[in-house]
C-alpha cells in the first residue's frame, strides 16, 4: 500500500450509516458550510440533488448533513437523533429535492444558512469514500476539498495575498507535532478561503485561538475534535 493511502482512503472512514457517500460525505460538507458561516444558524435549508435527493431518507443523508452543520463528527451516534437535536437547539432546517443543474455532481446539495444577522449558501458535493468538494460559497466558484484519513482539517479565511498564506503555514509549522499536508485555496470576495489539512496530533484550541490572531487572519475553524488542554 502507498504511503500516501491510508486504511480510511481504501475503504472509507468511520461513520454512522450506510453509505460513505451518503452519511460520512454529507456530514463533511455539513461540517465545511457551518465553519465558512462562521456563525451559530437559526435556520438551515438543504437543496438536494441527484442521488442526495433520491435516497436521502433512506440512506441517513438528511441527518448526516444535519449533524454536519451542529458540527457532529462522521463518528458520532448523535447523528441518529439529529433532528431531536436540532429541535432542542431551537435549529430550524428543511430538506428540498432540488435539480442543481446538468453540471452538478449525483451527490450533491447546496446548503443556506441563516441567523438574524446573515445568510449564506454553500454548495458541496461527495465524491466517493467520505471525501468532498466545496464548489461554490453564495454565488462564488470555488474549489477546496476535505481529505481523508489521517489528516485533520482547519478552515480559515485570510487576507487575499501570498504572504498571509505563508505566514500562517509558518506558525502551524512551528507548533509541535503537526505539519502542513497540503493546502487548498480559493478566491472569495477579495479575500482568501483555505483548507489546510495538517498530519500529526490534534491541534488544540488555544493555538487554534492564536492562528486567529495572527495579522490579516479573519477566522479559523477545526473540522477535527480539538485537543482542549
Amino acid at each position: 500500500m502507498s504511503e500516501d493511502l491510508s486504511i480510511f482512503d481504501i475503504a472509507g472512514p468511520v461513520m454512522v450509516g450506510p453509505s460513505s457517500s451518503h452519511t460520512a460525505g454529507a456530514c463533511k460538507i455539513g461540517q465545511f458550510a457551518r465553519a465558512l458561516f462562521h456563525a451559530t444558524p437559526t435556520e438551515v435549508v438543504f437543496y438536494l440533488h441527484g442521488s442526495f435527493g433520491e435516497v436521502y431518507k433512506g440512506h441517513a443523508t438528511d441527518r448526516a448533513l444535519l449533524g454536519g452543520v451542529m458540527k457532529f463528527q462522521t463518528s458520532d451516534p448523535r447523528i441518529r437523533d439529529a433532528f431531536e437535536i436540532a429541535k432542542e437547539k431551537n435549529l430550524k432546517y428543511e430538506f428540498i429535492v432540488k435539480d442543481l443543474g446538468e453540471n452538478a455532481h449525483p451527490n450533491t446539495v447546496k446548503i443556506v444558512l441563516k441567523n438574524e444577522n446573515s445568510k449564506m449558501s454553500v454548495t458541496g458535493s461527495s465524491i466517493g469514500g467520505g471525501m468532498i468538494e466545496i464548489t461554490k460559497v453564495d454565488n462564488f466558484d470555488v474549489l477546496l476539498h476535505g481529505r481523508a484519513g489521517k489528516y485533520l482539517s482547519l478552515v480559515a479565511q485570510l487576507d487575499h495575498n501570498d504572504e498571509c498564506l505563508l505566514n500562517f503555514q509558518k506558525h502551524i509549522n512551528k507548533l509541535e507535532d503537526i505539519s502542513v499536508a497540503a493546502i487548498d485555496k480559493s478566491d472569495f470576495k477579495k479575500k482568501t478561503l483555505a483548507v489546510i489539512s495538517l498530519e500529526g496530533r490534534r491541534i488544540k484550541l488555544s493555538e487554534v485561538i492564536e492562528l486567529e490572531k495572527l495579522e490579516g487572519v479573519d477566522f479559523v475553524r477545526s473540522l477535527s475534535k480539538l485537543e482542549t488542554q
